[in-house]
């Protein structure tokens, strides 16, 4: 019986030691540690999700534009500020639901996030992969729109009533970043637009690319920088010849951080908050005149 035993546990030993070893070297390659100090970069979102039980109240501000100089104080009491309001809360793992509220257009936004890859600290996955998705109810009284009556390329005819559909607008997108030691990390992505009503001169649709990061200079700050393009794509246009008018968002700025608060603030020259807002309907040139500041503000409580 003793040798049976031992035999047994000879036989078992080797065995567990190497499945509790490659559980080890499992447990180890774990994700890298705040590859972004938050969930919000600027304009963009960025693949970071808080733990599961997060809330998190959001307050973004963009203020006029600085051409006025001193006469509205470079554009802080401009009266053409744009303002966001927003909860977001984390169900479960990896996965970010929200909504907002903003002042341009009175947007009202819902919006989702899912961290479908985290990057590894063994490299086994090199990148972070997240889908973000947004779609966004034009809050505006009828009289807003002139007549009630708005143009539709594909109906066949010049106008039509306007429904609570033409209200609908949405954004759609793929983020891959990795942090590159302790001093940067880097995004870039793909974002498709769709607006249900457009103005005449202008398409339903937009293909945009999207490139932004930080760089961190101590253990809380950090330069922070965004770039939004609409791409111009005659195969998608509803028009003869391409819109001019799309422009690319920049903004670069400073980013201030703790567990628990992310502090942004930034220049740059789209006045639009929500994506679709910015990759569809910014017109403004990126030079001097063009630039306002802004602030991203965010706080996180877990439950």
């Amino acid at each position: 019986m003793k040798n049976y035993i031992l035999f047994v546990l000879l036989t078992v030993i080797p065995f567990t030691a190497l499945f509790a070893q490659d559980e080890e070297e499992k447990v180890k390659d774990r994700p890298v540690r705040a590859p972004f100090a938050s969930g919000y970069l600027i304009d963009n979102q960025t693949t970071m999700i808080p733990i599961k039980g997060t809330l998190e109240f959001a307050i973004q501000h963009k203020f006029g534009t600085i051409e006025n100089g001193m006469s509205d104080f470079f554009g802080i009491y401009a009266p053409a500020a744009n303002i966001r309001l927003a909860l977001n809360y984390v169900p479960f793992k990896n996965f970010q639901t929200g909504i907002g509220l903003s002042k341009e257009k009175m947007n009202t936004d819902l919006n989702a996030k899912w961290t479908i890859l985290e990057q590894t600290r063994e490299n086994t996955i090199p990148v972070a992969v997240a889908l973000y998705g947004v779609v966004a109810i034009d809050g505006r009284n009828e009289s807003a729109f002139g007549t009630g009556q708005v143009w539709h390329s594909g109906e066949g005819r010049a106008v039509f009533n306007m429904n609570f559909a033409d209200r609908l607008s949405y954004f759609s997108q793929l983020i891959i970043g990795r942090k590159f030691g302790n001093a940067l990390s880097l995004q870039t992505g793909v974002s498709f637009t769709h607006y249900n009503m457009v103005e005449r001169n202008f398409d339903h649709d937009k293909i945009g690319v999207h490139f932004n990061g930080r760089v961190n200079f101590s253990p809380q700050s950090s330069f922070i920088f965004n770039y939004d393009a609409p791409l111009n794509i005659q195969q998608i246009s509803e028009q003869l010849q391409v819109p001019d008018h799309h422009q690319p968002n920049v903004s670069f700025g400073i980013e201030i951080a703790t567990s628990t608060h992310a502090f942004q603030i930034y220049m740059g020259n789209a006045k639009g908050i929500i994506p679709q807002d910015i990759m569809m309907w910014n017109s403004n040139k990126f030079n001097f005149d063009n630039l306002a500041f802004g602030f991203t503000i965010t706080r996180l409580w877990n439950f």
